[in-house]
């Protein structure tokens, strides 16, 4: 990251994840790749504002299913729903079956079809479901859930940006970021947030937390990695969407793990 600094990843990655108040300063493709590591600490914000209004809720009365609503709700406002766009428009393409140049075309439409508002509706029921039944076994597991699954959403953005994964189209966001990322530096990534996650959750929930702590951060990324691939191969690479469809991919899987056993 030659002449980049971390202060101009951290910009990067919450001026264009989130929206937070942060301007990017920078547009290269060395900022893109220092944003692009750093995109599961913006992940980790996202997932704290979710935890704390979902703890605000049950303190005041509410019940896990209201907590759950806002836990979902709450990233999708930070992010200004781009991840739940992206998906809505994946599922689109991917539905279409027409050649990539067509997929692609239908994805770019300011529409959602008949896909995407299924796999909408079905996403969306499936996270508040399973943060419910998370609250429900206790307001610590709820909140780790929160905070895990919205971290490993953006952490599976970090791995689709690593290089080889070409870009599908020559503009937009997708191609901005794609493959800025070392495969080592992606890996490395992926295994610090693995720990991080483990320690965490043992130290907040027991030790026998710590295990299935880790499976909600290495199951969710085979997901979006078998997504990421028959992406690539359908559309001839990655795009915003597509990005946005790992993210949201890779959270939903994630609250199912913590929510199951």
């Amino acid at each position: 990251m030659t002449g980049t600094s971390p202060l101009d990843g951290v910009r990067f990655a919450f001026g264009t994840l989130t929206v937070f108040p942060v301007r990017v300063t920078r547009w290269d493709r060395e900022a893109a790749r220092a944003g692009m590591l750093c995109a599961p600490l913006a992940g980790l914000a996202v997932g704290a504002a979710a935890a704390a209004v979902g703890l605000v809720l049950l303190l005041l009365g509410a019940g896990a299913p209201l907590a759950a609503v806002a836990g979902v709700a709450v990233p999708a406002v930070l992010t200004r729903g781009l991840h739940l766009d992206g998906l809505a428009d994946t599922a689109d393409g991917l539905g279409s079956g027409k050649p990539a140049e067509d997929a692609l075309r239908i994805m770019k439409q300011s529409d959602i079809g008949p896909f995407g508002v299924v796999t909408l509706v079905l996403v969306l029921l499936a996270q508040v479901a399973a943060l419910a039944q998370a609250y429900e076994a206790s307001w610590a597991r709820g909140a780790c859930a929160a905070v895990v699954s919205a971290a490993v959403a953006r952490l599976a953005l970090t791995l689709a940006a690593r290089a080889g994964v070409p870009a599908a189209r020559p503009e937009g966001l997708g191609a901005a970021v794609a493959g800025v990322v070392p495969v080592r530096a992606a890996l490395g990534a992926a295994a610090a947030v693995t720990a991080v996650a483990a320690v965490a959750a043992g130290a907040l929930l027991g030790a026998d937390e710590a295990a299935r702590t880790a499976l909600a951060v290495l199951l969710p990324l085979a997901a979006a990695e078998a997504l990421l691939r028959h992406c690539t191969r359908r559309f001839g690479g990655v795009t915003g969407d597509v990005f946005g469809g790992l993210a949201e991919t890779a959270a939903t899987t994630s609250l199912l793990v913590l929510a199951l056993g």
